[in-house]
């Protein structure tokens, strides 16, 4: 049954228990805005139920999900660690890892959609936070924050420039001084420029305290288990000739490097800058899931041969954890001369002992009751072993599967392609992702149920309903009321401290930049660009002043979606990766707001004169 009430009074009332939902509640935010659109749905908020899943349909959105694959492609082949060291290199300083992280995302984000650019450093960013100990709370909002502010300096940089640029010329009478109708690819970087600067400067300053330092809630023992690992640093490898230091070595996360063997010579305590040579032996203390990430690293690999002697691929392989029982038969035997490749089919890559440390080669290790070992073997050991005497317990490791490094050019070369397809304009970013991911299944970077399982549902589920419940405010007519209510409220206070104010155009430059703000972080960037530009010209016409520099700052302005999670996409991609709250948007984008808008209101005027006719 729909509930009979005033559309856009319903679609407030929801919208606005979706914030307070959002701000309050510790509920995954995409079951909060699914709720909100379904509330939306039933009250008849949409001009045809179909509208409130456009969102779902929108050709961001399907983009976001094939790049999802094609992120998992590059990050099963060992590209994506190597990138984000390249990227963000060695420093736990907050301000430099943020720096180094904002400006090659702008600068990408200034000539490719911005959703994209976010959607590719996610993953490289997270897997570096976690590396070096940097909470991701600090690092994903200046992330989406540096791609919103890269997508102001041109033409093509955000969708919504784009919007406003085709009313522009759909309109014939924005007409810049004889250069036609509409603008140019760097027309905008005049004020999209400088309020990107301003805008990083301010993240880089205030993040620190402004951000939360959230980390995700790891349940770990006072004692946690520590296995004994070698890792063998191959002929030919990257890492051959470069410091402990320099190859991300030093400081792992739940493991540090105990010695290197070197022929016949044992390096003890090993130092920061001490060189890598080909044939080095590491041997590694650490928790299982560093073990894991240890694996992920190009140029390292497990220095036992037992695991390139188990039939089939590695690809094909899991990682196992088996404590070993007092019945089992190769208890007081080594492991090389109990020969446990050949009887279990499976390689024994690390050892854990009640939290001794071993002193010996895996292959010399003489197993013992009660010793962990972490096994690479094919998913088939689970099933013959699980309910076996030769070991208490067997369980798999999650998040596991052998890095394919022979495929790492591949990856790069595929997304190479797809960067510089995009980047010339040959073919839309859609077409361009969706080809790419299946490139990525094709040539054997991913299997098909990682290609699957790699696509965040929680952030295609929020965006797709945020993007609804914009649709709902267009629908509904409550995106003008609001419009109107604020212009209204802003016209008579200016009226009440001076008559004469409102028809300044400066002053009414301000009223609309801040009007389109309010608007943008309420509902979607574009639909807020499309509802204010309208107004912005009748808002110039009313003060005899030039349309086109009240259009260019709704262009900026909107687009500046930084106060809300709802507003953009890329916001709403690292809200739940985060672990942000609604607050942490109002308190940290809020300011950021207001400094996108005074930097607007300062910078336009000056690149646009408000009293020069230009056109119509």
């Amino acid at each position: 049954m729909v509930i009979m009430i005033d559309p856009a009074s319903w679609t407030l009332l929801i919208v606005a228990l979706v914030i307070v939902a959002l701000a309050r509640l510790r509920t995954s935010p995409d079951l909060i805005l699914l709720g909100g659109l379904v509330l939306l749905m039933a009250g008849g908020a949409f001009a045809e139920t179909k509208n409130a899943l456009l969102g779902f349909a929108n050709e961001g959105l399907v983009t976001i999900a094939a790049l999802f694959v094609v992120v998992e492609g590059f990050r099963q082949t060992g590209g994506l660690g190597s990138t984000g060291q390249a990227l963000l290199g060695q420093s736990r300083n907050l301000p430099l890892a943020q720096a180094r992280m904002m400006l090659p995302v702008s600068l990408a984000s200034a000539f490719l959609n911005n959703t994209p650019v976010v959607a590719m450093a996610l993953p490289v960013v997270r897997d570096w936070a976690h590396k070096h100990g940097l909470a991701i709370s600090r690092l994903l909002l200046p992330l989406s924050y540096s791609a919103i502010l890269g997508g102001l300096c041109t033409l093509v940089g955000t969708s919504t420039t784009l919007v406003i640029n085709g009313l522009m010329i759909d309109s014939h009478r924005l007409d810049l001084g004889g250069k036609g109708y509409g603008l140019g690819m760097f027309d905008i970087a005049w004020v999209g420029i400088p309020v990107a600067v301003v805008g990083m400067v301010y993240i880089l300053v205030f993040s620190r305290w402004w951000l939360p330092d959230r980390r995700p809630a790891i349940a770990s023992a006072d004692d946690p288990r520590e296995y004994t690992i070698e890792m063998l640093v191959a002929a030919g490898s990257p890492l051959v000739g470069r410091s402990i230091e320099a190859a991300g070595l030093r400081n792992l996360p739940g493991m540090y490097l105990m010695e290197i063997s070197r022929g016949d010579r044992v390096l003890p305590a090993v130092a920061s800058d001490q060189l890598l040579e080909a044939e080095d032996r590491l041997v590694f203390v650490g928790i299982v899931e560093s073990v894991v990430d240890l694996q992920k690293i190009s140029g390292l690999e497990p220095a036992t041969d037992q695991v390139f002697q188990l039939d089939g691929p590695r690809t094909e392989r899991c990682l196992v954890e088996a404590v070993v029982s007092a019945s089992c038969p190769m208890i007081h035997r080594t492991i090389r001369d109990g020969r446990f490749r050949s009887h279990y089919a499976a390689a024994v890559i690390a050892v854990a002992r009640h939290g001794k440390r071993i002193n010996s080669k895996i292959g010399d290790i003489r197993l013992r009751p009660g010793d962990t070992l972490l096994l690479e073997a094919h998913p088939r050991f689970l099933r013959q072993q699980r309910n076996r005497r030769d070991f208490y317990l067997v369980s798999a490791i999650d998040d596991f599967s052998p890095p394919r490094h022979h495929r790492t050019w591949v990856a790069r070369g595929i997304l190479l392609a797809m960067v510089l397809t995009v980047a010339m304009e040959w073919v839309s970013m859609l077409l361009a992702a969706l080809v790419a991911s299946f490139a990525m299944l094709a040539s054997g970077c991913l299997s098909g149920s990682e290609a699957r399982q790699s696509i965040n549902w929680s952030v295609v589920l929020a965006i797709g309903a945020g993007l609804g419940i914009g649709q709902a405010m267009h629908d509904s007519h409550a995106a003008e009321r609001v419009a109107s209510l604020l212009f209204g409220a802003a016209e008579t206070a200016y009226g009440l401290i001076d008559d004469s104010i409102v028809n300044h155009p400066r002053a009414m430059l301000a009223l609309v930049a801040a009007l389109s703000l309010v608007l943008t972080n309420i509902i979607t960037a574009k639909a807020a660009a499309v509802l204010m530009f309208p107004i912005a010209v009748a808002a110039a016409d009313s003060v005899s002043a030039s349309a086109f520099p009240f259009v260019i700052a709704v262009a900026v302005t909107s687009a500046a979606s930084l106060a809300t999670p709802i507003g953009f996409q890329t916001n709403l991609m690292v809200y739940g990766p985060g672990g942000y709250r609604f607050g942490d948007y109002l308190r940290f984008g809020g300011l950021l707001s207001v400094i996108v808008w005074a930097v607007t209101v300062v910078v336009v005027p000056w690149a646009w004169p408000l009293a020069a006719a230009r056109g119509g």
